[in-house]
């Protein structure tokens, strides 16, 4: 998608320091994080929600938990982290490229705060 925020990230039009990049993953922190480690996770593919995960790309989400771990590992995270993947407006989403952010370095409330 041409005029998609992450999608511009991850083709490297925007300029950004990656914390894991393959040819079908990208990793870099928030720009407005909510916790001491905000990672977000997206695959270079242009998925727009969760409602659009099929039968052809939803192994990507399955390399972003991979991708989660291996990040979560190489920033110490033992303790534990969140992953939350936020679906359209309603529920939280605010750029339409499907993405998951890992969250750690305190302790996570639940309800989430």
């Amino acid at each position: 998608m041409a005029d998609c925020l992450f999608c511009k990230i991850a083709n490297g039009d925007i300029p950004t320091e990656f914390v894991y990049e393959d040819d079908e993953i990208v990793a870099f922190k928030d720009i407005n994080p909510q916790a001491p480690v905000h990672i977000l996770l997206i695959p270079r593919e242009h998925i727009e929600s969760a409602d659009d995960i099929s039968k052809e790309n939803s192994y990507l989400i399955g390399r972003i938990f991979e991708v989660a771990n291996k990040v979560a590992k190489e920033h110490n995270l033992e303790q534990g982290y969140r992953i939350v993947n936020n679906c359209k407006e309603h529920g939280g989403q605010t750029v339409n490229h499907i993405h998951f952010h890992l969250l750690a370095g305190r302790h996570m409330l639940w309800p989430p705060g």
